[in-house]
C-alpha cells in the first residue's frame, strides 16, 4: 500500500489524519474542497476526504488514479454516487459517527426554540430586561414532537426526547414495528405536531418536498427543525412562513447555498435560529468521521470492499 495518496481538507480532524499517516498513506493536505483545488493541486490521487462541496462527475476523468470518494458525513447528494459506480470509484459514507451528535444539536434547537432562550439573550445584551421577561416561552411536556425519518438519527433524537414527557411520533416509508413509537402518516405529522425535526434522505421525491402545502398544514404555534439536508425544504416557501407568521419558528442549520451569503434572505427572515451547517461538530464526531472516513480510505486501497458504500461498481 505504499505509495497510495489520499486527499483531505486541512481542517480534517488530527485523528483522520493520523489514521491515513500510520497505515502507510501519503496525505495531500488540500486549503479548501473545491473541485477545482482538488483537480489543481491533487490529480494524482488514489482517495479521497471529501465534504460537502460540489463533486462534479468530469472529476472522475481528471483524477485517473481515483479509487474511492470517502465522504466525511452521512449525506452524499454532492456526489452522483451511481455515476463513479460505473467509473469503478467508491463513494461512502460515516454512519456511526454522528448520529447521536446531531441529535444532541436537535434537542438543544428544541431548548432554545420552546423557551425564547437565545431572543432573551439578545434582548439582554441590549439592556432590554422587560422585554426579555414578557417574551414568555412553552413547556414541551405535554407537546408533540413529530420525526420526520427515522433513520440512525431519527431513532435518537426520539430516545434522547423520551424523558422530556413528549408525545413522539414519526413517519417514515418503512415503519419499525418493534420501535417503541408511533407512526403515522406524513400528513398527520405535519397538522399534529409542535416540533417538527426533519432527519430524512434526500430523494427526488423529496426534493423541495416540505413546502407552501406543508406550512400551511402546520400548527400556527408550531416550528420546524432542519438539521437533515437543505433539499428538503423549499426555502423559500419557509421564509415565507415565518415572516408572515405562519408558523411560530424555526430551526436552520443547511442552506442551498454554503457558505451563507452575508446577503441571504435568511438572515433577514424574522423567528428563525440561524446556524453555520454544524449539528454534528463536536471533537468527538469530528474525530469519528475522520477517522472512519479514512479508513474506508485504507480498506479501499488495500484492495478490499468498504463497510458503508452507498453505490456499487460496474
Amino acid at each position: 500500500m505504499m505509495g497510495k495518496k489520499v486527499a483531505i481538507p486541512s481542517f480534517l480532524s488530527q485523528e483522520g489524519k493520523d489514521y491515513l499517516r500510520d497505515h502507510g498513506m501519503e496525505v495531500v493536505e488540500l486549503p479548501d474542497m473545491l473541485a477545482e483545488t482538488i483537480a489543481s493541486q491533487a490529480a494524482d490521487v488514489d482517495g479521497i476526504v471529501e465534504m460537502v462541496d460540489p463533486f462534479p462527475n468530469e472529476m472522475a476523468a481528471k483524477l485517473p488514479n481515483l479509487k474511492i470518494i470517502a465522504r466525511h458525513g452521512v449525506g452524499y447528494d454532492n456526489v452522483d454516487q451511481d455515476y463513479f459506480g460505473q467509473q469503478g470509484i467508491w463513494v461512502t459514507i460515516t454512519p456511526n459517527a454522528n448520529a447521536s451528535t446531531v441529535a444532541e444539536t436537535t434537542l438543544a434547537a428544541i431548548f432554545d426554540l420552546s423557551k425564547n432562550y437565545t431572543q432573551d439573550i439578545n434582548l439582554m445584551k441590549d439592556n432590554n430586561w422587560d422585554a426579555a421577561v414578557a417574551n414568555k416561552g412553552v413547556d414541551l411536556a405535554g407537546k408533540t414532537l413529530g420525526i420526520m425519518g427515522f433513520g440512525r438519527i431519527g431513532r435518537m433524537v426520539a430516545k434522547k426526547a423520551s424523558a422530556l414527557e413528549m408525545r413522539i411520533i414519526s413517519y417514515t416509508p418503512h415503519p419499525d414495528e418493534a420501535a417503541n413509537i408511533e407512526f403515522v402518516s406524513r400528513d398527520e405529522l405535519i397538522a399534529e405536531s409542535d416540533f417538527i425535526s426533519l432527519h430524512m434522505p434526500v430523494t427526488p421525491a423529496d426534493k423541495h418536498g416540505f413546502g407552501q402545502r406543508e406550512f400551511a398544514m402546520m400548527k400556527k404555534d408550531a416550528y420546524l427543525i432542519n438539521f437533515g439536508r437543505a433539499a428538503l425544504v423549499d426555502e423559500d416557501a419557509e421564509r415565507a412562513a415565518l415572516n408572515s407568521g405562519q408558523i411560530a419558528g424555526a430551526a436552520v442549520d443547511v442552506y442551498d447555498q454554503e457558505p451563507l451569503p452575508a446577503d441571504n434572505p435568511w438572515r433577514s427572515t424574522k423567528n428563525v435560529l440561524l446556524t453555520p451547517h454544524i449539528a454534528s461538530n463536536t471533537k468527538e464526531c469530528m474525530a469519528r468521521m475522520a477517522v472512519d472516513a479514512a479508513s474506508e480510505c485504507v480498506r479501499v486501497l488495500a484492495g478490499k470492499k468498504p463497510l458503508w458504500p452507498v453505490n456499487k461498481l460496474s
